[in-house]
């Protein structure tokens, strides 16, 4: 029998990389989908993993879908997916054409787009704040003067992702800029044509959590939540990511009893959710939005360490469509904590990093030392990150935070130099 043909949408990217590398490792032939300025920047090592690779114009999702199922057939594709969220509303389109194990085409785009997104929650149910869609400032304008809406509450994009464009508003004064924010912030990738709607969305109080889950042929396996450790103040960054959480029994119940009907809602069949919820004091669960793929910022990473699931073949055994191993093989727990700077200048040094062992396993710095950096607005914008894991939640939190408290960024200016932890709290934040 030949090795399966695995056509993976865009090859770049953490998450994508692992997927490569885990489909290689098992024999596979690995294939890519990408842009040609995308390309243009793959290294050596991701290239030496692909045995093709075909460049399509994304901007142009209708052609690039007819050259996307007419390559995958050239090459006798035995499963198509992805781990980029600007393209899970391309892959559940590719995979319904080729007949292949994914998501309900006429839905993906509600697991993208949170405007159609607010409306598939309304229409299935899910416990979620209201949501309001705005195409104008006007309407905006109007909404305040009726006073169609509480502060604080948030305001953001309607085609975002990663807090891009996020505003927790908190001063009406300042409502029309928190619009133009979110109508002006950079648009998705490749091109694609981007929504131009902004949402404003009651505010949640409580702890921010994400589900990471399986679903293959409609039937779902939640493998954990992870508690997430966010800033506060108008600009809400993961700073981050703990695995996994443990919750009261009838509060996991009612959040995977959310995180279903938020799955089912956007139409996810075959492959991964990422569901941030908020779970308020009285134990209630909102679903703020859902994306169709694993969670991103080393979700995947720390599953491996803290539960011995590997996410990244469960994801090809679930496009091949083959039953994925979900069971965990261990219990322990896992944390990713990461790195931001104080204020804009350039980036001097990075000091207090900690080193690998088997107990910080991976240490990472992203931002070369000379670059020009800012304050975390968005995830985008964090510096780098470090793991801590081992057998007690309790010890691997406390020795996160002591190593985070050992690191100091320093940027050029005519400030102090600033503690990697001293922004991040855990608890409340709506993105």
């Amino acid at each position: 029998m030949s090795a399966p043909r695995v056509l993976l949408l865009e090859a770049a990217g953490p998450e994508s990389g692992e997927i490569a590398e885990a489909a290689t490792a098992s024999g596979y032939q690995v294939h890519a989908v990408t842009d040609p300025p995308t390309h243009s920047a793959y290294g050596t090592g991701l290239r030496r993993l692909l045995s093709g690779c075909l460049l399509a114009d994304l901007s142009r999702p209708d052609r690039a879908l007819k050259d996307i199922v007419g390559y995958a057939r050239r090459i006798g594709a035995d499963a198509v997916l992805t781990a980029n969220e600007y393209l899970t509303p391309l892959l559940a389109q590719a995979c319904a054409e080729l007949g292949l194990p994914g998501n309900d085409p006429a839905r993906a785009i509600t697991a993208r787009d949170k405007a159609a997104m607010s409306e598939a929650f309304a229409l299935h149910g899910v416990a979620a704040p209201r949501t309001l869609v705005l195409t104008d400032e006007d309407e905006l304008r109007l909404l305040r003067a009726s006073g169609e809406f509480a502060l604080p509450c948030v305001i953001k994009p309607a085609d975002g992702a990663g807090s891009t464009g996020v505003t927790v508003l908190t001063d009406p004064a300042r409502a029309v800029g928190a619009w133009r924010t979110a109508a002006r912030s950079p648009r998705g990738m490749y091109g694609l044509p981007p929504d131009p709607r902004v949402l404003v969305q009651d505010y949640v109080a409580g702890t921010e959590y994400s589900v990471e889950s399986i679903t293959q042929h409609g039937t779902t396996t939640h493998l954990c939540a992870t508690r997430k450790t966010v800033t506060q103040g108008t600009h809400r960054v993961e700073v981050g990511h703990s695995l996994p959480a443990a919750l009261p029994p009838g509060t996991e119940r009612a959040v995977h009893q959310e995180v279903e009907r938020a799955i089912t809602a956007v139409g996810i069949r075959n492959g991964a959710s990422h569901t941030e919820v908020i779970v308020d004091g009285n134990g209630r669960c909102s679903v703020i939005e859902i994306g169709a793929r694993l969670g991103a910022g080393h979700i995947g990473v720390l599953l491996r360490h803290a539960l011995g699931i590997d996410p990244w073949t469960a994801l090809l055994d679930t496009a091949l469509g083959r039953p994925a191993h979900l069971t965990p093989t261990r219990r322990a727990y896992a944390s990713v904590r990461f790195l931001t700077s104080p204020h804009t200048g350039r980036l001097a040094a990075v000091t207090g990093l900690p080193k690998e062992d088997p107990g910080v396993p991976a240490v990472y710095l992203r931002t070369a030392v000379g670059q020009t950096v800012g304050p975390a607005q968005t995830n985008r914008g964090r510096l780098g990150h470090f793991i801590v894991t081992g057998p007690d939640p309790g010890a691997v939190e406390r020795q996160a935070e002591q190593l985070l408290a050992r690191i100091t960024v320093v940027v050029d200016s005519n400030r102090a130099p600033h503690r990697a932890g001293s922004p991040a709290v855990p608890g409340p934040g709506p993105e």
